[in-house]
């Protein structure tokens, strides 16, 4: 390491070592109590998650409802299904820096499009429900890396010894402190 020396600075620090993106489309069947006529409508709620590292990727586990409205007895009679969906999305870690010192990493996941329904109609066989889910996750991972600084010879270092509190107190005795509170009451 002949880089060290008065003139470069090591600096240990977090940094952001991995990134990774993943959008996700799935398909899931619901099987309603009926025989549904038709669709009146669907939601997605609840939504939970959690994330871990787990090789070169981000393991992102997690649980969603899926809630549909729907007719049946040739369409006099409505009825809601739910349906609680687990899902696990694995996201590759595109942006890696292998500069890390330490295995204590912090994992950050993020729902940039939380579960949201594209499509939802009667199956084939008639008796159950398709659904179509879009939903999007951010990761970053977290961990401690090592940066190495170099110094400006023609730099200026002020050392904190150097600062005179003399000047400050004498600043700060110029102030009046009626000043403050009389401008304070007057916009009363």
């Amino acid at each position: 390491m002949s880089m060290l020396g008065k003139e470069v600075r090591q600096i240990i620090t977090k940094a952001v070592i991995g990134k990774g993106k993943k959008f996700t489309e799935a398909s899931h069947i619901i099987s309603p109590t009926h025989n549904p006529s038709s669709i009146l409508g669907c939601w997605v709620i609840n939504h939970h998650y959690k994330a871990k590292k787990k090789g070169d990727c981000v393991e992102v586990t997690g649980t969603y409802d899926i809630n549909v409205w729907y007719s049946y007895n040739d369409n006099t009679k409505t009825e809601v299904v739910t349906e609680k969906v687990q899902y696990t999305d694995s996201i590759p870690l595109v942006v890696k820096d292998e500069n890390c010192i330490s295995d204590d990493l912090e994992i950050i996941a993020r729902a940039t499009q939380q579960p949201n329904c594209l499509e939802c109609e009667i199956a084939e066989k008639g008796g159950k429900i398709a659904v179509e889910v879009e939903r999007e996750f951010i990761v970053e991972v977290i961990g401690e890396t090592k940066v190495f600084v170099k110094l400006d010879p023609n730099g200026v270092v002020e050392d904190d010894d150097d600062f005179e509190f003399d000047e400050l107190e004498a600043e700060l005795a110029d102030i009046d402190p009626d000043l403050s509170s009389s401008e304070s009451s007057s916009s009363d």
